[in-house]
């Protein structure tokens, strides 16, 4: 990996990257199916399922509504049942803060492109005391195609006003990598999901646990 400041931009994904929280999402999706009682388990649900937008989600989860806001408004109530189960435990990854602290001192802008929508950015940004390191941030409610397809990354670096090619991005999901990679940008991996050896397979030019484990010169 080159230095950091070789980069034109840093652009991070959230769950999974910013905060370790993905068991909270996992939980909610289950509380979700038996709200609705939906005869799904986890495995199946990622394997299926779980790609794109959380529209693109909700339309194959509910094949039968053709109702645009109805089906957004199931996935509003999913993403509430996610703040609710994960608010008590809402906390950053080691070392990110003065990661990013660093990474500010030097001038370097960043951006976030997450999955997640308006409002679950405000809970975690927010509730974190992130909100300013991000001067771009693009949401799944923002994209037509969610990752693992590269718009929402390109959005970012758009927004950046930088050339996709010339960001290092950081993600931790197979999706996410591959949307990453397919903007252009090489990819730093976060192993909350994965093991560093799995996520370098992937294609990440470096992995790590926690943010202490990265030089910022």
């Amino acid at each position: 990996m080159k230095s950091l400041s070789q980069y034109d931009a840093l652009i991070f994904d959230m769950d999974g990257t910013l905060v370790d929280n993905m068991h909270y999402h996992h939980l909610s999706w289950i509380a979700l199916f038996k709200e609705f009682h939906l005869p799904l388990d986890l495995e199946t649900f990622d394997k299926d399922y779980h790609r794109g937008t959380l529209l693109e989600v909700m339309a194959r989860l509910f094949p039968l509504i053709q109702s645009r806001e109805e089906l957004l408004k199931i996935g509003e109530r999913k993403e509430e049942l996610y703040r609710n189960l994960y608010r008590p435990h809402l906390s950053r990854i080691d070392g990110l803060l003065e990661f990013l602290q660093k990474v500010q001192n030097l001038h370097i802008p960043m951006g976030l492109s997450t999955m997640g929508d308006q409002t679950n950015i405000s809970f975690t940004l927010g509730g974190l005391g992130l909100d300013s390191f991000f001067t771009a941030k693009t949401g799944g409610d923002q994209v037509t195609h969610g990752k693992p397809h590269p718009e929402i990354f390109l959005q970012t670096a758009h927004k950046l006003g930088v050339d996709a090619k010339k960001c290092l991005a950081f993600e931790d999901t197979q999706s996410g990598i591959t949307a990453a990679l397919a903007a252009g940008m090489q990819v730093v991996g976060i192993a909350t999901q994965f093991s560093i050896a799995k996520l370098l397979d992937l294609g990440c030019v470096f992995a790590l646990k926690d943010y202490n484990a990265i030089d910022v010169e």
